[in-house]
């Protein structure tokens, strides 16, 4: 995979850094995902989690499952996390490239919604970082598509809201009827906080949202999808993960060190 080549451009074996898969609220757990690297053997762990933006109920309910898995074992590996990226070069560049080429293919809307899941806005009063990477990750994007994030070209919204608490704003849905009102005619959603479609996605936004906006008089609506398994962001993944593997990377000793190292462990007196 990409990593394994990154690793071989490194020098070191494909093979060196073991890779799993471990899923919040599905299968393959991440308990069984750690589980997995220690039968590996591996000493050393990166966690990297495919929120973009961090969240102590995304990225930091990830991280209490790993805290609860070595919170149970007599050996707990060396970690490191990866908290978020969402101003990460590659990844922003994976967004600006995806957008790019679907405007080649469609032509441009009149005007591009950054649509992220939403989040309780007690959150953001408590110290949670993720409204203010939310507005960062859409300000860089927009940027370089040559855009402003004023609302007359592009804007940022929040979906997926429930319960009657008060939410991170603007909404997605009341927005897309409101541009519909406002006689925009043609509006793009992308999702940069999703790296994979789902039903947030795929059904909230590309299905439910644009069933909204054309019923309340919009003209056109397109959907954007996310990242998914497009070549620019498989490499940004790639480098995020080898560039925070610093100082790991390192072939492990090969046999007669490990031998010379005993013998001298032993001249100086040390005991089997």
């Amino acid at each position: 995979g990409y990593l394994g080549q990154r690793l071989k451009d490194l020098g070191l074996p494909s093979d060196f850094a073991q890779v799993a898969l471990g899923m919040r609220y599905g299968q393959p757990s991440i308990a069984s995902a750690m589980a997995n690297l220690e039968a590996e053997g591996c000493d050393r762990v990166l966690v990297l989690p495919l929120y973009p933006q961090y969240s102590s109920s995304t990225t930091g309910s990830a991280l209490d499952a790993i805290n609860d898995f070595t919170g149970r074992q007599r050996r707990v590996p060396a970690l490191r996390v990866v908290d978020a990226y969402h101003d990460d070069p590659g990844y922003i560049n994976a967004l600006v490239q995806s957008v790019n080429e679907y405007w080649v293919r469609n032509g441009r809307p009149d005007r591009l919604l950054f649509s992220f899941h939403g989040m309780p806005r007690r959150t953001l009063a408590l110290g949670d970082p993720y409204h203010c990477q939310c507005q960062k990750t859409a300000r860089l994007v927009a940027t370089e598509l040559g855009l402003k994030l004023n609302g007359e070209q592009a804007m940022v919204t929040f979906q997926s809201r429930f319960g009657r608490a008060a939410w991170l704003t603007p909404y997605t849905q009341p927005t897309l009827v409101a541009l519909a009102k406002e006689r925009v005619g043609r509006v793009d959603v992308v999702c940069p906080g999703f790296v994979s479609d789902c039903l947030e996605t795929l059904e909230e936004i590309a299905q439910e949202g644009q069933a909204a906006f054309l019923k309340a008089g919009g003209r056109e609506f397109h959907y954007i999808a996310c990242l998914n398994e497009r070549p620019a962001w498989i490499a940004a993944l790639a480098d995020l993960a080898v560039r925070n593997l610093g100082g790991w990377l390192e072939p492990p000793p090969d046999a007669s060190a490990r031998e010379l190292t005993e013998a001298r462990a032993k001249a100086l007196g040390a005991k089997q």
